[in-house]
């Protein structure tokens, strides 16, 4: 089991199993929300998700021309667990407050579309798009 918050820690949740794999984006839509090369997320079957506190400090947004959303915490907004598609749960790495030690880059997605400026320096495997098992 792993648990995560938020910065302020109004928001909490934990995952019934311990994660694994850290799946990095590199896409333009997620450096745009992270203001940084893009965001490092663990991801888990929704049955496994489950919300401790906050939901009513969550907020989202969706970007207008694409079924892509980002949620946040309305509070200190801090990037938070949300679903982009019917089946997972995309939490952000950065939120789990335990088993992160344990927890390795496995994949780098939509390197593609990286910045020009990052520059990948792990083992992790590289995708120019979407993760293909």
């Amino acid at each position: 089991m792993a648990q995560g918050n938020c910065n302020c820690g109004a928001v909490a949740f934990e995952i019934a199993a311990p994660p694994s794999d850290v799946f990095v984006c590199h896409c333009s839509i997620c450096r745009r929300y992270t203001g940084t090369n893009g965001i490092a997320v663990v991801i888990c079957e929704k049955s496994a998700f489950r919300w401790l506190s906050g939901e009513d400090h969550i907020t989202h947004w969706q970007k207008p021309d694409a079924d892509w959303h980002s949620w946040f915490c309305q509070t200190c907004g801090s990037a938070l667990p949300g679903e982009n598609d019917a089946a997972r749960m995309f939490i952000p790495a950065g939120l789990l407050t335990d088993n992160a030690g344990a927890l390795m880059v496995a994949h780098h997605i939509w390197v593609g579309s990286k910045a020009d400026w990052d520059e990948i320096g792990d083992s992790g495997r590289q995708h120019p798009g979407a993760f293909q098992a």
